[in-house]
């Protein structure tokens, strides 16, 4: 099960550097939760969407430095760079801890610290 998760979270995040955000939510629940800590809450695949059409105008590029899977969780710990609204590439460390339910994405926890 852990590995199969890591697998599920690799597909989904190539997805996301190729700008396949639906590809990307097919791995997710439709009622997926995403909190980011100290900013805000999505609630189900709309909000998600609609938060990627704005924040992902062109596809953010990760570097995961670790993937650790027990259970149903899997974290992931690297650098995610994104253009910001003027246009300028903002490098960030993260930590995302996905939970899993039935091999999909159901709830994220993102800790996302600006490095620059």
């Amino acid at each position: 099960m852990d590995s199969n998760n890591k697998a599920i979270l690799e597909k989904a995040n190539a997805a996301i550097i190729e700008g396949d955000y639906e590809g990307f939510l097919s791995f997710c629940t439709e009622d997926t939760k995403w909190t980011f800590v100290g900013d805000k809450t999505l609630w189900g695949k709309k909000a998600v969407r609609e938060y990627m059409a704005t924040v992902y105008v062109e596809p953010p590029k990760f570097m995961v430095e670790n993937l650790i899977a027990e259970g149903e969780f899997v974290s992931a710990v690297g650098e995610i760079s994104m253009k910001d609204e003027d246009g300028k590439m903002v490098v960030y460390s993260y930590c995302d801890v996905w939970r899993f339910s039935n091999g999909k994405m159901a709830e994220l926890k993102a800790f996302v610290i600006g490095t620059e």
